[in-house]
């Protein structure tokens, strides 16, 4: 069977591939729009964002929110012992926080891989993590003697990672609630060394 040449085929082929390719290029265009523009919220709201400058040779990056710790020690707002401390506060009340109730024996499927739910041992390790979690916490709490306002401030920026100008709503609050966190974070890394 010999192919017959047919132009009008080939030149509708074409004109597929070029629609497809500027369909594809305008949904690109709309949600790089769409992106900036909820980045520049986000950024009037106080939210930090790690600028996605492509590298040579490399495709465009996507943008990434920086949280209030990594922002305030990357502009030298604190030190390596309050960073770390920081995090650590900050982890356990994450997993404390996302802790999930123990689900009712009826819903837990016991048994390796079983494909009506989690094995009882990974419900149970969860529940202890969460525990052991909560009662560090409890402790870091207890190290800044249960005042509300040291306790807030790392529950919001070490815990909610919200930079000081996002959980303060503002740039006046948002310099105290930087200034509070400092102590707090110098308690916590005090109490570590000791």
């Amino acid at each position: 069977m010999t192919r017959v040449f047919d132009p009008a085929r080939r030149e509708r082929e074409r004109l597929l591939v070029l629609e497809q390719r500027a369909q594809a290029r305008a949904e690109s265009a709309a949600v790089a729009t769409g992106v900036a523009e909820t980045v520049a919220l986000s950024k009037a709201r106080g939210a930090a964002f790690e600028t996605p400058g492509p590298r040579r040779g490399e495709r465009e990056r996507p943008y990434r929110r920086q949280a209030g710790l990594e922002w305030l020690a990357g502009r030298g707002r604190l030190n390596a012992e309050q960073k770390a401390a920081g995090e650590r506060y900050g982890a356990c009340y994450r997993r404390a926080k996302n802790e999930g109730s123990i689900p009712s024996t009826l819903d837990v499927k016991p048994g390796m891989g079983s494909p009506g739910g989690e094995p009882l041992t990974r419900v149970l390790a969860r529940a202890e993590g969460s525990a052991q979690a909560q009662a560090k916490l409890t402790a870091y709490r207890r190290q800044l003697w249960g005042q509300a306002d040291l306790i807030a401030a790392c529950d919001l920026i070490c815990g909610d990672e919200l930079t000081p100008r996002e959980a303060a709503g503002g740039d006046r609050e948002a310099g105290r609630l930087e200034a509070v966190l400092g102590v707090a974070l110098d308690i916590l890394a005090a109490a570590n060394r000791g």
